[in-house]
C-alpha cells in the first residue's frame, strides 16, 4: 500500500466527489453520533456519524470537513493520525457503510479507501502511530507495519468490550499498553527494548487509561472509579493516587497535559477533574518552567494537615483531590484533552457539545468555560 501522508487543511482537502460522498440536505434528519476521538496531539478531534465521519480544530474551534455518505453509511469508529489526510475507520450503527470487523484505511485527498483489515470478529478499537496500525478485538490485539500492512505481533487480553489500548507517541519510541490476562492487570509493551511489564494496577476490572506521549508515564482506572492512580512503565512502580471521589463512577477518559504536570479525569458522574502530578521531571526529560517542585502548603493539591495521622485514619483522608472541576451533565458520555492554551481543557460529549474551559493552577476550584457549542448543529455553532 502506497500512501503519502500530507497536512490537512481545510484549503487542500479535495471537494467530496459525488461517488463518495453524499451533502445533507437542510430536510435529512440530524445525524446521531457514534463515537469521538481525539487525534495524537488532541489538536483536532473526529467524530463518527450514522451517516459518514467529521473532523473539527479544536482551537480555533471549527469544522475542518466532513463526509457525508447518507443512508447505509455508518461509522461507528473513526481516528486521525495527527493531522494528515490519511483515517483508519470502522463500520457501525444500525445502518453501517463498512463491515463492522473492518479496518479501512482512507485518504482524504483522494476520498477513497486505499487499504483494508479484515477479521473474524468485531474490532472493538484502533489506535494509529505514523509508522503503526494497532487493532483491538475483544480478546486479541494485532499490530501492523503501516508500510505494508504486514502484522506484526498479537497480544492475548482479557476480555475487552471497549477496546481499551493506548500508544506512544513519540516516533523513536513505541510503548503500548493494553489490558492484561487478569482482571486489574495492565500490559506494557516497550518495542524499542523488547520488553514485557505486568502491573497490576486494580483489584477490579481496568475502566481506562492513558500514556503520556513518551510512554513513559501511565495512568490508570478501575471499574470502581474511586481513585486513579499513576504508574512508571519501565519498573512498574507505583509513583502517585489521587481520588476521584468517594462513590462507585465510571470513569471515560484520562489525558495528561503535555509536561505531564497534569492530569484530567471525566466520568458519568457529570464532573471533570484535574489532578496536579507530583511526577520527578527529570524522569520524562522536561523541564518544567512553572515548577511543582515546592508545593504550597496552601494548595488544593497538599495532601491536607491529616498527612501526620495518616496511620490512624482511613486511606480515603490521606488521598490527593483534584486541584480543579467543571461540572457537566450527569450520564452522559465525555472525553477530555489538554488544550493548546495555557491551563485550558477541551471536553467533547457525546451529545455534540463542545467545552472549552480553564483552571486556576495555583487557587484551583470551578474551572472557567471559555467555549461551548454543539457541533452537530452548526448553526448553533458559528
Amino acid at each position: 500500500m502506497s500512501h503519502t501522508p500530507q497536512t490537512l487543511d481545510s484549503d487542500e482537502v479535495a471537494p467530496p466527489t459525488a461517488t463518495a460522498t453524499a451533502t445533507q440536505t437542510p430536510d435529512a434528519p440530524p445525524s446521531t453520533l457514534l463515537h469521538l476521538s481525539f487525534n495524537q496531539d488532541s489538536g483536532c478531534f473526529a467524530a463518527a456519524t450514522d451517516h459518514g465521519f467529521r473532523i473539527y480544530n479544536c482551537d480555533p474551534f471549527r469544522e475542518i470537513f466532513r463526509r457525508d455518505f447518507g443512508p447505509g453509511g455508518g461509522v461507528g469508529l473513526v481516528h486521525m493520525l495527527f493531522r494528515c489526510n490519511i483515517l483508519a475507520f470502522v463500520g457501525g450503527g444500525s445502518d453501517p457503510r463498512y463491515p463492522p470487523n473492518k479496518v479501512m484505511i482512507w485518504d482524504d485527498h483522494q476520498s477513497r479507501c486505499i487499504g483494508e483489515l479484515s477479521f473474524r470478529s468485531e474490532v472493538k478499537g484502533v489506535r494509529l502511530r505514523r509508522d503503526r496500525i494497532v487493532v483491538v478485538l475483544a480478546h486479541k490485539i494485532f499490530v501492523y507495519n503501516f508500510a505494508d500492512l504486514k502484522v506484526l505481533h498479537q497480544i492475548e487480553t482479557i476480555a475487552n468490550p471497549k477496546g481499551l489500548c493506548d500508544l506512544s507517541h513519540v516516533s523513536a519510541t513505541m510503548v503500548l499498553v493494553c489490558p492484561g490476562l487478569q482482571k486489574g492487570q495492565v500490559r506494557v509493551e516497550h518495542y524499542a527494548s523488547k520488553r514485557t511489564k505486568f502491573i497490576m494496577a486494580h483489584d477490579s476490572r481496568i475502566a481506562s487509561f492513558a500514556l503520556t506521549h513518551d510512554g513513559r508515564l501511565l495512568a490508570t482506572a478501575s471499574s470502581k472509579g474511586t481513585l486513579v492512580r499513576l504508574f512508571n512503565t519501565l519498573d512498574g512502580s507505583l509513583l502517585q493516587e489521587v481520588r476521584r471521589g468517594a462513590d462507585r463512577a465510571e470513569i471515560y477518559s484520562l489525558a495528561f497535559s503535555p509536561t505531564a504536570q497534569w492530569l484530567a479525569v471525566s466520568s458519568d458522574k457529570g464532573t471533570v477533574h484535574v489532578f496536579n502530578l507530583k511526577v520527578d521531571s527529570g524522569l520524562l526529560g522536561h523541564d518544567r518552567s512553572h515548577g511543582t517542585s515546592e508545593p504550597n502548603a496552601a494548595s488544593p493539591t497538599a495532601v491536607s494537615s491529616l498527612s501526620f495521622i495518616k496511620g490512624v485514619l482511613p486511606k480515603y483522608f490521606s488521598s490527593e483531590w483534584s486541584v480543579a472541576q467543571f461540572r457537566l451533565q450527569e450520564g452522559l458520555q465525555y472525553i477530555v484533552a489538554f488544550g493548546h492554551q495555557k491551563n485550558t481543557i477541551v471536553i467533547l460529549g457525546m451529545d455534540g457539545s463542545f467545552y472549552r474551559c480553564q483552571f486556576d493552577s495555583a487557587n484551583g476550584g470551578e474551572m472557567t468555560q471559555l467555549e461551548h457549542y454543539n457541533f452537530l448543529k452548526p448553526e448553533e455553532t458559528f
